[in-house]
């Protein structure tokens, strides 16, 4: 069952995103993994890079290698963002959806929610909730977490507004 299905996860206030958001193991010098999504996912995802933004944090769009529709990039180190992934193991914890994991939690950015988790690393990566595709936003070491990390979701909120509808999205 995905916990955002039944009831999603809200912060109370837009400081405690501000307070969690941090970076991610994004890392220029790496290959992006690229989604293979379905064919209705793939069509999300390409109306999606169509309409995101040419700066994201005051960072320049510099998409990742492999080039594809499914991934897009700013700045360097990068900011990466990548559509089409299959759901995050966290989305259906219940752990998650009670708000006793410290690694995970839920909230809103701009009509967006998101799923935020910690990575093994410390840093933290960002998927999209309620959608009917996921996109997960990574951030790279450095940028500041209390404003760069909001600031990155704020600017990309109303992209996945546009392209990508509110739904469940499929359980793969």
């Amino acid at each position: 069952m995905n916990i955002f299905r039944h009831r999603p996860i809200r912060l109370p206030a837009l400081a405690l995103l501000i307070g969690v958001a941090g970076c991610s193991s994004a890392d220029d010098s790496a290959t992006v993994a690229v989604p293979s999504p379905d064919a209705k996912t793939a069509a999300q995802c390409r109306a999606l890079h169509e309409v995101l933004p040419r700066t994201v944090d005051g960072r320049k769009r510099d998409d990742p290698e492999p080039r594809s529709a499914f991934t897009a990039g700013w700045g360097s180190p990068a900011i990466i963002l990548r559509c089409g992934i299959t759901r995050p193991p966290k989305m259906i914890d219940p752990e998650v959806a009670r708000g006793e994991d410290p690694d995970a939690m839920g909230g809103g950015v701009n009509g967006v929610d998101w799923l935020m988790e910690k990575q093994d690393d410390g840093t933290w990566r960002f998927t999209t909730a309620e959608r009917e595709t996921y996109v997960q936003v990574s951030l790279p070491d450095g940028m500041s977490q209390q404003d760069d990390g909001a600031q990155v979701l704020i600017d990309l909120a109303a992209a996945v507004k546009k392209a990508i509808p509110k739904g469940i999205a499929s359980m793969t």
